[in-house]
């Protein structure tokens, strides 16, 4: 039986056990578990060049496949977590994808080459993609519509604070130890905030709605998000201009430290530029339930195109000015925080019954092809600002027709404000 709670009631367990947790815990939790993966791209920024000249990495493109390889791996890894958490509910799956990440990061610290480095990378990625995939159907499972797009931009809030400070702190820890402790500093958060899941959260999923392990319908998952005409444009979209942004974080270190002559100011620049996104989740999470979350997102992807021309004239025009790249770039990854959540949101409503098969199937879809992306920006680098520039104004257009597609040639409407929705279900 299902009642409707109000927003300040605690998460309660769907299992009969007394576990529970507040909302603001709840949000901080879902918050630290997502921002373990950002930890692992962002904090390997400053140990790029250390990991090459420790290995004799003599391509300076191919240093960028640290970062590259471990988001293919959580692209392919995607696909199963959702599936096997519909079935045996959210927190195992969870505490194996927790588990797999501290054990793989101290792997990743043993590596004894570059080859080796990159094969724990991508198991890294395969292993822990839970990390990024349940999550979203464990906010599935107590919200929907505009409500849950506001709960994830609040998630996102402390979430990309993460891409602020990882760099930095990867700079303060190959300051003072080899960069092999930067994946010993990433197992030692993994272990927090596994034994803080452990204690703290709740199982959301009822066992009344758990699905059976149907290997067949494990395959049909994935063709549902490319034949859901409603979902498929997010989804793609999404991919798109988020692996733009990967192409940034793949390139970063090059492109600003080198390329515009930063050095050792890299971290913080790198960290500012990456700010914006928090400020514009802040923000989303406060009016997208008032506009809704497709007029949020479109009106966004809009200004993106508009600010990715801008990118394209100054790379052009005047490609060796950071105090010209830097606002653009800011400006950027600010739109992309009216977009990520409103996006994932949009493109989840047609899967209530199996919210964590449709979150691995989405998931998978978005990082593969955001990984993609990221790595052929990446790796068409050329010592200045215009692969990337293109990438993002390219990216951008396409996702804007994508999302015609699944509007069916309509932006900014509203449809689900006419809804009284379920902020939070409580199961008994």
């Amino acid at each position: 039986m299902n009642r409707a709670d109000p927003p300040s009631t605690a998460i309660a367990a769907s299992d009969g056990s007394r576990r529970a947790i507040q909302r603001a815990e709840f949000v901080a939790l879902m918050a630290a578990i997502m921002s373990l993966g950002a930890l692992a791209i962002d904090a390997m920024l400053p140990a790029l060049d250390a990991i090459a000249a420790d290995f004799g990495v003599t391509d300076p493109n191919r240093r960028q496949l640290v970062i590259g390889i471990y988001l293919i791996g959580s692209g392919v890894g995607c696909l199963v977590p959702g599936s096997l958490a519909d079935r045996f509910g959210r927190r195992p799956v969870l505490l194996f994808a927790l588990g797999a990440y501290v054990l793989t990061a101290l792997a990743c610290a043993a590596a004894w080459s570059f080859d080796a480095l990159l094969g724990t990378r991508i198991a890294m990625g395969l292993l822990s993609a839970g990390l990024g995939v349940l999550p979203g159907a464990i906010i599935r499972d107590r919200f929907e519509g505009d409500a849950m797009a506001r709960l994830m931009s609040t998630i996102f809030i402390v979430f990309m604070v993460v891409p602020v400070l990882a760099p930095s702190l990867g700079q303060a820890v190959i300051e003072v130890a080899p960069w092999r402790f930067v994946f010993v500093t990433m197992a030692v958060l993994g272990t927090a905030v596994a034994a803080w899941a452990w204690f703290r959260l709740p199982e959301t999923l009822a066992r009344a709605d758990r699905q059976p392990l149907d290997l067949r319908s494990v395959a049909r998952n994935l063709p549902l998000t490319f034949t859901t005409r409603s979902a498929v444009g997010y989804v793609l979209g999404a991919g798109l201009t988020f692996g733009a942004m990967f192409g940034y974080i793949n390139s970063a270190q090059q492109l600003i430290g080198e390329h515009f002559g930063a050095g050792d100011d890299f971290a913080l620049i790198f960290g500012l530029t990456a700010s914006t996104l928090a400020v514009s989740s802040f923000a989303n999470s406060r009016i997208v339930e008032r506009f809704g979350a497709r007029r949020v997102s479109h009106t966004a992807l809009l200004v993106f195109i508009g600010v990715s021309a801008a990118q394209v004239a100054a790379a052009f025009l005047d490609g060796d000015n950071l105090w010209l790249f830097a606002p653009l770039m800011s400006a950027n990854l600010c739109l992309l925080g009216f977009m990520g959540a409103n996006f994932g949101s949009i493109a989840m409503q047609p899967f209530s019954a199996t919210a964590g098969a449709a979150s691995s199937a989405q998931s998978f879809v978005r990082m593969l092809l955001g990984a993609g992306v990221g790595i052929t920006i990446g790796q068409a680098y050329d010592g200045s600002a215009r692969p990337l520039a293109l990438a993002l104004f390219v990216c951008s257009l396409l996702a804007l027709f994508l999302v015609l597609f699944s509007e069916r040639g309509t932006l900014f409407r509203r449809k689900y404000e006419q809804r009284k929705f379920r902020s939070m279900q409580e199961y008994h």
